[in-house]
């Protein structure tokens, strides 16, 4: 499979009164078409702000500093505003974590549902209508021809996250963007909406950027996976090299701290410490005031990424 995206060296800051925070800090990962791509790692590592560069949809007081963002081999940093928006939703589209302040009150959902298809593809509404109401089918959303005619507060949170699910690829696009699709949802809907994800992802062909905290919702979706700490991928693998053979020390201590079927009765472990304030990270590597491995040189190089074994990339002093 050949790359999608390639993310090369981003950083992303944020100048607010407290100080700069360095959000993003160099990050690299990639894509291939047609894989599922799991960023994985704590609230406030940077995971959707990561989402948000890529798209270039950084709020103030927040900038991309640098970095590249290579779509299909063209630099989407380098894209004009306008060029930007004929990308977004119709070769790259994102699903937000909230369906309820994602979705307009004021618009039906097969108005919203078909509206990238008018923008983008020129379709008069009632076509765009129609294609609305097939992509919802395919969704699994029930009653699809009375559903096209509701307000979204009028669906249950289930139905909402269908609904934007049918938006982001109403369009086809190349890439999907799914920021904690699911963090809102009971466990059922949660289980329904990784599945519906995961026939849609194979059934349209489209690459997905799976932005979680969830390991399990990784574990079952994702075909490579980045660990994220701090504004930085710590370690980046395949799926089923991560959970045999973690290396990075977070990672070991991620997967420690999640409950499992051979944890029962168990004390679970606990990561010491918190998320270092990016204001003013912790030179180095920013894991270090909570790793049990800490060097002197860990408090004062940040460490390159090392590909420890074939395909298994690391950040870490302990390799390489």
């Amino acid at each position: 499979m050949s790359d999608l995206l390639v993310v090369k060296e981003l950083y992303t800051q944020f100048f607010t009164y407290g100080g700069i925070v360095e959000a993003l800090d160099g990050v690299n990962f990639t894509i291939k078409e047609g894989e599922v791509f799991g960023l994985v790692g704590e609230s406030g590592c940077g995971k959707s702000v990561t989402a948000l560069s890529i798209l270039r949809l950084v709020p103030p007081p927040g900038r991309v500093m640098s970095g590249e963002v290579l779509f299909k081999g063209e630099n989407l940093m380098e894209k004009s505003e306008r060029e930007m928006q004929d990308i977004r939703g119709s070769n790259i589209s994102i699903i937000f974590q909230d369906p309820t302040s994602s979705l307009n009150p004021l618009f039906k959902i097969g108005y919203q549902v078909g509206e990238p298809l008018v923008y983008h593809g020129g379709y008069k509404k009632e076509d765009a209508l129609q294609e609305a109401l097939t992509v919802l089918k395919d969704t699994g959303m029930g009653d699809s021809e009375e559903k096209v005619k509701n307000y979204p507060h009028e669906l249950s949170g289930g139905m909402r996250q269908r609904a934007m699910i049918a938006m982001a690829l109403v369009c086809r696009p190349d890439l999907l963007i799914a920021d904690e699709p699911t963090t809102n949802l009971d466990v059922t809907i949660e289980r329904q909406i990784i599945n519906l994800m995961h026939i849609l992802q194979k059934e349209y062909g489209t690459s997905i950027l799976l932005i979680t905290h969830n390991l399990g919702v990784v574990a079952e979706m994702s075909d490579r996976v980045g660990i994220m700490y701090a504004g930085n991928i710590v370690e980046l693998t395949d799926v089923y090299t991560l959970f045999k053979n973690p290396l990075h020390p977070y990672t070991k201590k991620l997967q420690k701290a999640i409950p499992s079927a051979t944890s029962v009765g168990k004390d679970l472990e606990e990561i010491p410490g918190a998320v270092p304030r990016l204001i003013n990270p912790p030179t180095g590597c920013r894991f270090h005031p909570r790793c049990d491995f800490a060097m002197n040189v860990c408090s004062e190089v940040k460490p390159k990424e090392t590909e420890a074994e074939p395909d298994h990339m690391v950040a870490c002093h302990l390799y390489g």
